[in-house]
């Protein structure tokens, strides 16, 4: 889709979209396609009335903008006046070259210029670059945001990560000045001791929440729901600033 397409639907959007509160329906969402370097990517957009910023799902190993997991946690968003762009990094012919061989789900230097072609992306269509920017990573997505912020932090003003590797994003990780909540499941014993190693390298303003109980999907009773409880009030309180 061309950014003049995206702005008529957009703007469609924001017109018919109702006020939502916690307790109403998650408006309807609209696809979007993004030509990043190399790839043309697909991506789905919601944005409530009155949203509060905008954060992009950064994807793990295996998923796509269809995992139930992160649309979760992006409806629990959505219901907090939070817009929501969910997107596969991954072109469809990779997809199924990954899903037998897991050639692309741990390359991340791929999966991070895309996330920074998204970025920029966004940095140039309106509507959507009138809103701050967060991002959400799951898993190894949560190392290609991270490099994202910090190749871009003058755009990204926050980062979430769910159960990720930080560890992955190298040495980009020690230039992250965006504000960072970890969020990791209590019984996910190896990526919690990561994360701990990698809230102590971040520089900026960070966090480390641990939901106790959960394990590395956040599979078990509540445990998301806490995910998109956290997530939710770390973007409000740093993309309203």
């Amino acid at each position: 889709m061309e950014t003049g397409s995206l702005i008529v639907e957009m703007g469609s959007l924001l017109a018919r979209s109702p006020h939502m509160p916690s307790t109403t329906a998650v408006p309807v969402s609209r696809p979007v396609r993004i030509d990043v370097t190399g790839a043309s990517l697909n991506g789905d957009v919601t944005v409530p009335d009155g949203a509060q910023g905008l954060v992009v799902f950064v994807h793990g190993s295996g998923s796509s903008r269809f995992s139930p997991r992160n649309r979760a946690v992006a409806d629990y968003l959505v219901r907090a006046q939070l817009g929501t762009l969910l997107l596969d990094l991954l072109t469809e012919p990779e997809e199924r070259t990954d899903a037998v061989t897991a050639e692309f789900r741990f390359d991340i230097p791929l999966l991070a210029e895309r996330a920074r072609g998204v970025v920029d992306w966004i940095g140039v269509s309106p509507p959507l670059r009138s809103f701050p920017l967060g991002l959400f990573g799951a898993s190894t997505g949560a190392a290609a945001a991270l490099v994202a912020a910090a190749d871009r932090s003058q755009l990204v003003r926050a980062v979430v990560s769910r159960g990720g590797r930080p560890d992955l994003a190298g040495a980009a990780l020690d230039r992250v000045i965006a504000p960072t909540l970890l969020i990791v499941g209590g019984r996910d014993d190896a990526v919690l001791e990561v994360n701990r190693e990698a809230h102590g390298r971040l520089r900026g303003v960070r966090d480390l929440e641990i939901v106790e109980g959960a394990t590395h999907l956040f599979e078990e009773p509540g445990a998301l729901d806490k995910v998109g409880h956290l997530a939710a009030a770390w973007f409000l309180e740093y993309l309203s600033k």
